[in-house]
């Protein structure tokens, strides 16, 4: 592995798919779904880690302490892997039209 960080891309990807994740969200509400359904809550659940993935990612870019730095993008690139996990869960059950 080199030693080039990987903080800046977590952030840039976190915050692109955090903006996707909004989007579903407010396309469930907009299209006035009467019940709560997996994919909202799958989608709800990538957000939060997408979230906690960026401000780790931001806050190992600013750290000075290299060892903690790296800490933080560790966890972050570990959260990161999940909330893509929630999102792979999210678009099998779209695409294969699990719900109905």
């Amino acid at each position: 592995m080199t030693n080039e960080s990987k903080s800046p891309h977590i952030l840039n990807t976190s915050t692109n798919l955090l903006g996707f994740c909004l989007i579903v969200l407010t396309s469930i509400r907009v299209a006035h779904f009467n019940q709560v359904t997996i994919i909202d809550d799958c989608t709800g659940i990538a957000a939060i880690l997408l979230m906690g993935s960026c401000i780790l990612s931001f806050l190992s870019m600013r750290s000075r302490n290299r060892k903690r730095s790296e800490k933080m993008e560790e966890v972050a690139d570990y959260i990161f892997l999940l909330s893509l996990v929630c999102i792979s869960v999210t678009i099998v059950i779209v695409s294969f039209n699990l719900l109905a």
